[in-house]
């Protein structure tokens, strides 16, 4: 089995152009799709670097807060990190969202705990963004308009066409959106409770530890339920060939007009 790796992903891949999707019987186009979907998951969220980006600058923080206890050091050591990380995934051209996604919340939360003198402040931005999120997940899955669809559907080019059109995606999507949701909403469990009743050293270990772990999860989950599912409709390159085939019956209509005209 294909697994989801960062190494040798180019930049930049146009995963919807890489193949489609068959029974996964492990046939040269069950490969392909398999890749195709791996790309697209690199491309939303960001890839192995982006999930040590993000963790890192919190390991930073708690690690020079446990040793000297100094708010500002521990929060501008972090923040320091996270823009070199930012402008060194610029210099790869990579996206402005994957380059500085994390700096604005490292940056929210080091001036949070600065202001505030509370240590633990530092983690709830991210926080109060990781419960958001697992309730969009569930809110939108409960819906059936799962917010993993509305991320990936534009990335396979295929936008909105498994709501109506692919039932089978449909159902991956909220099956993976139910996934994240749930996910999160458990790291959502053991975190506030650290917050309200741990101390900063506690909390910031604790939230280390569960940086990378559910990502990864849910990220594998993701991929499962897709490479299982239909392959996505490419209303792209449906809207071309229509627009292809409108051209070519003007064409063919002035022709004929010119032809009577002679």
């Amino acid at each position: 089995m294909t697994s989801i790796h960062d190494a040798g992903q180019p930049q930049g891949a146009d995963p919807s152009e890489q193949g489609a999707h068959v029974a996964p019987d492990g046939s040269e186009q069950d490969q392909e799709a398999r890749a195709v979907t791996e790309a697209a998951l690199f491309e939303a969220f960001g890839g192995v670097r982006g999930m040590v980006e993000t963790t890192v600058p919190g390991l930073v923080f708690v690690a020079i807060y446990t040793v000297d206890h100094d708010i500002k050091t521990s929060a501008i050591a972090s923040l320091a990190l996270s823009v070199v990380m930012g402008v060194a995934r610029l210099a790869r051209k990579d996206t402005l969202k994957h380059a500085f996604g994390g700096v604005f919340g490292v940056a929210f939360g080091a001036v949070f705990a600065m202001i505030s003198g509370n240590a633990k402040n530092f983690y709830l931005p991210g926080m109060l963004y990781t419960l958001g999120l697992a309730l969009a997940y569930i809110i939108t899955a409960a819906a059936r308009v799962p917010l993993l669809g509305l991320i990936l559907g534009p990335i396979f080019k295929e936008n909105l066409s498994w709501r109506k059109r692919n039932p089978g995606r449909l159902r991956a999507y909220t099956k993976a959106s139910w996934a994240w949701g749930l996910i999160l909403l458990a790291k959502s469990a053991i975190l506030f409770p650290l917050y309200w009743w741990g101390n900063a050293t506690q909390l910031g270990w604790v939230k280390v530890a569960l940086g990378i772990p559910p990502f990864l999860l849910s990220v594998y989950l993701t991929w499962i339920f897709l490479v299982k599912a239909p392959p996505p409709i490419d209303v792209i390159a449906e809207m071309e060939e229509a627009e292809r085939a409108e051209k070519a019956e003007r064409a063919e209509k002035e022709r004929q007009a010119g032809s009577l005209s002679g």
